[in-house]
């Protein structure tokens, strides 16, 4: 008997799944009863939504003492449509980027653009890598100011990875297959590890860690555990801990 580990380590946020493996003496009753909690796991890591995939980036790539912006036009910059504001908004991360690399600063970003709440007029989230000197150079080389709003993220219980995501990706698409936000080439992109691992193995969330949200389902053939939680010193910028290495059994 075993079952299979999947992982996903995004910086201090870390997504777990245990669910039972098969094994070719199962009877047809238990290999079926084993397929449902398998698919129940596979469908919690499969992260359909846009918002689900954005908070594994973000907390992979930003954490406290990075940048959460928002950039509007004044009425002469104003976009007309989504393909001037993108150009708008890429032309100042060109910018801004130059400006870093002569400091010897790399940039890292992702962004939303949005124009349909509020009295409708186009505007950008952007979340951003800090370098301790920003305020000046975004305010300096946005260009097309009305207003420019900076701060650093917020990561607790309440307000976190989660509930940031789903904010940037709060609004409609204008057409099919459009993204619902974009980033920067050189993001970390976090992928699963899955390993085998003995039967009576369970998720031990670490003492200290923050769970943010976790599930089991038992049937008759065995358990499907999911667990979702920030690691214990995330306050300071933690990093995961790597998972303990396993023999297949």
């Amino acid at each position: 008997m075993a079952k299979y580990r999947k992982i996903i380590e995004a910086g201090p946020l870390v997504v777990e799944t245990i669910y039972p493996a098969p094994n070719p003496r199962d009877t047809p009753d238990t290999r079926a009863g084993k397929r449902k909690l398998s698919s129940e796991a596979q469908q919690r890591m499969n992260f359909k939504y846009a918002w689900q995939k954005l908070r594994l980036l973000l907390a992979a790539n930003f954490g406290r003492r990075d940048l959460w912006i928002t950039l509007t036009c004044d009425d002469g910059h104003l976009p007309k449509n989504r393909d001037e504001a993108q150009r708008l908004i890429k032309g100042f991360f060109r910018r801004l980027r130059r400006v870093r690399e002569r400091r010897g600063c790399g940039l890292r970003y992702i962004y939303t653009i949005e124009h349909k709440h509020g009295d409708g007029r186009w505007h950008f989230h952007v979340v951003m890598n800090a370098t301790g000197s920003d305020y000046k150079d975004i305010v300096s080389l946005w260009g097309a100011a009305q207003n420019v709003e900076i701060r650093n993220l917020r990561v607790d219980k309440e307000k976190n990875f989660r509930t940031l995501a789903m904010y940037m990706c709060k609004e409609q698409r204008d057409s099919v297959g459009q993204r619902l936000w974009s980033g920067s080439k050189n993001l970390i992109r976090p992928k699963p590890e899955c390993t085998r691992v003995p039967d009576d193995e369970t998720i031990h969330v670490p003492r200290g860690a923050t769970t943010l949200e976790e599930s089991n389902i038992r049937n008759q053939y065995g358990v499907f555990q999911y667990v979702e939680y920030l690691v214990p010193g995330w306050e300071r910028g933690a990093k995961a801990p790597r998972p303990r290495k396993r023999r297949k059994k």
